[in-house]
């Protein structure tokens, strides 16, 4: 039996793809990994950006961020599958730390917290005026 893990994973899809196909990529790699026994975390779709340099003439990307856990038996195999992926144009997986995945989540609902209280505190004004 392996080890499970939790791991990180960017990836970059061609920016000239419709909508429609960009959701059926992201579709298919979930899929990936829910059929390899992983669980996906957290998926972060970071929308269409400017590369810092060009990739294969192209200078744009669609941006995809990706937590997920799974046996380290799968990594080989998925960079395997973003490798044979056309329109993948580049990709990095990486063990994701329990300590930063804990800190990240403590940071985003202290920042839902600060959220909540300016929109109470601007309620409040405008209730005052």
């Amino acid at each position: 039996m392996s080890i499970r893990r939790s791991y990180e994973s960017t990836y970059i899809l061609n920016a000239a793809l419709e909508d429609a196909e960009v959701e059926a990529i992201v579709k298919r790699v979930t899929d990936f990994v829910t059929e390899h026994g992983g669980s996906i975390m957290e998926i972060n779709q970071w929308g269409r950006r400017r590369l810092a340099y060009p990739i294969a003439k192209k200078y744009n990307g669609f941006y995809v961020y990706m937590a997920f856990e799974a046996d380290a038996s799968l990594i080989p195999q998925f960079e395997r599958f973003f490798t044979l992926d056309e329109n993948v144009i580049r990709h990095l997986t990486m063990q994701l730390d329990l300590k930063l995945r804990d800190f990240r989540k403590v940071r985003a609902e202290a920042q839902a917290a600060r959220a909540a209280a300016l929109a109470e505190e601007e309620a409040a004004e405008k209730n005052a005026n």
